[in-house]
């Protein structure tokens, strides 16, 4: 529920409700291409606050403390028609949502059972995708209504409801049933960079949210483009991105069960799988394949960060899982980035999309090449202690 509020609502209502919006508050197209870019560097500002004050400040207080500026701010959203103040609450937003994904990270790895652990990650990342969801039905059955005003209320009050739900779990998991001796240890900050860059498990992790980033971004950016490119009807399109919240709604829970029953390898390796080929076949026959791209988008993207935060919290203490898990938003981030720029050029010097969409298959076979490491490597295992045999006396 905090995924919905902080992802679904704080990050992707506004890109839902914005048509609707702009006559009314005189955005420009200038006002959106700086709320896109604010609101990514936001996004990995906040993942990268969250290895610092994480560890300092306690996840408890950082998830109460961002559902309550999340609520606030979509509370706001309703009554603003300032386009820099939207751009400053959406800022925030994002921020939040970083912070929020982290401290949800950190407290189902150090409260949930182990073989469960995945499943719960998740679940909880496909909170995004029932966002999409929910934001979809405020267009169809709100809005038309009683205007966009409303969808932000709506939004809020949810958001409060979520905020008074985690404060009522967060009191009843301060008595855990099994006091530990100590605190789990957390990385410095000094040494976190040094930690992705050596150790093998933390470093495929930013790997593949490097390459998710990479594929992923510029697939939701220019996917309308390409249909439109194709001549294929604008309803297409729509019925994708539906695909794609479906997938997600159910994928979480499934994928994430696979992982704690098969291994996280394996699930890995099942949606990088089902992602590639959905984009193979997307590549080859836009028309035909484009619900089959966005049926493996589904799969992949919203479980993706459940599965790699529970496969994290198998060498990492629940601290350092969710440092390395914002580690792996920036690297996300900075994926997207690389890719929607590539794709820009490739745009240019070629004048199709065509090129593009072949090197984001590309790409998504990598994923799937470092799913089939993964599954095929065996877990090191701590030599058995044997006892030494007692020599008797003589």
């Amino acid at each position: 529920m905090n995924q919905i509020v902080s992802h679904g609502f704080g990050m992707f209502l506004f890109a839902a409700l914005v048509p609707l919006m702009r006559d009314a508050i005189h955005l420009s197209h200038w006002h959106l291409a700086a709320i896109g870019a604010l609101t990514q560097l936001a996004y990995l500002a906040g993942a990268m606050l969250l290895g610092v004050l994480g560890p300092r400040l306690g996840t408890a207080r950082l998830s109460l403390a961002t559902g309550s500026l999340s609520t606030a701010l979509l509370f706001t959203m309703a009554q603003l028609e300032t386009p820099w103040l939207i751009m400053l609450a959406l800022t925030c937003l994002a921020a939040s949502a970083a912070i929020s994904w982290g401290a949800i990270v950190e407290i189902i790895s150090r409260h949930a059972q182990p073989g469960q652990r995945s499943t719960a990650l998740s679940a909880a990342s496909s909170g995004t995708a029932w966002g999409y969801g929910l934001n979809g039905l405020l267009i169809l059955l709100v809005v038309p209504v009683l205007g966009w005003q409303q969808a932000w209320q709506l939004a809020g009050i949810t958001g409060l409801l979520v905020l008074v739900l985690t404060w009522r779990l967060l009191n009843s998991l301060k008595k855990p049933a099994v006091a530990t001796a100590d605190p789990e240890p957390s990385i410095p900050a000094s040494r976190l960079l040094a930690t992705i860059c050596r150790e093998r498990t933390a470093f495929l992790a930013c790997l593949i949210c490097f390459l998710a980033g990479f594929t992923t971004m510029p697939f939701s950016s220019w996917l309308n483009t390409y249909l439109d490119q194709q001549g294929l009807a604008a309803s297409l399109g729509g019925y994708t991105w539906t695909t794609v919240g479906l997938t997600g709604m159910v994928a979480g829970l499934l994928t994430g069960r696979l992982a704690d029953r098969k291994g996280h390898g394996v699930a890995l390796l099942v949606i990088f799988s089902g992602f590639a080929l959905g984009l193979l076949a997307f590549v080859y026959d836009p028309a035909r394949f484009a619900l089959v791209a966005g049926f493996g988008y589904g799969l992949m993207y919203f479980p993706m960060w459940g599965i790699l935060a529970g496969w994290l919290s198998k060498t990492y203490s629940a601290t350092a899982t969710m440092q390395i898990s914002g580690a792996c938003m920036v690297t996300f981030g900075l994926g997207g980035t690389l890719g929607n720029l590539l794709a820009g050029y490739l745009r240019a010097a070629t004048g199709s999309l065509d090129a593009v969409f072949m090197t984001l298959a590309g790409a998504a076979l990598v994923l799937v090449m470092v799913g089939a490491w993964i599954q095929g490597q065996r877990p090191t295992m701590a030599p058995p202690v044997t006892a030494v045999p007692e020599v008797p006396l003589p």
